[in-house]
């Protein structure tokens, strides 16, 4: 076995947004359609829709839940996202409200429930 030297790696702490650490301009949008889509991906999961089903439940194509599924999300808008929740028979909830610190960027937060 070979021997491991005790060497100290930097480490940049991350923002707490992975997609802002790798730099993609549209970090928050993305953020945002990944929490819709685990929510939308556990709804299909605890129902147990086939994606065909669930496909033609959401006026979507079998391709599209795949796509879901797998997170890719290029096709899919924030609103379009929204509107498969409320087929899934979710209610979608918007609450504008003033930011906590003036220093802050504002945030867009989403709760399953």
């Amino acid at each position: 076995m070979a021997k491991v030297r005790n060497r100290t790696v930097p480490v940049d702490p991350g923002s707490g947004n992975v997609f802002v650490d790798l730099g993609f301009a549209d970090a928050g949008e993305r953020t945002t359609k990944v929490a819709l889509v685990v929510e939308i991906n556990r709804i299909l999961k605890a129902t147990g829709l086939t994606q065909a089903a669930a496909a033609k439940l959401l006026g979507v194509n079998q391709p599209k839940i795949s796509a879901l599924a797998n997170y890719r999300l290029d096709g899919f808008s924030v609103e379009r996202l929204m509107g498969f929740l409320t087929a899934l028979g979710r209610d979608v909830e918007i609450t504008v409200r003033a930011r906590r610190s003036a220093r802050t960027p504002g945030r867009i937060m989403i709760a399953g429930g």
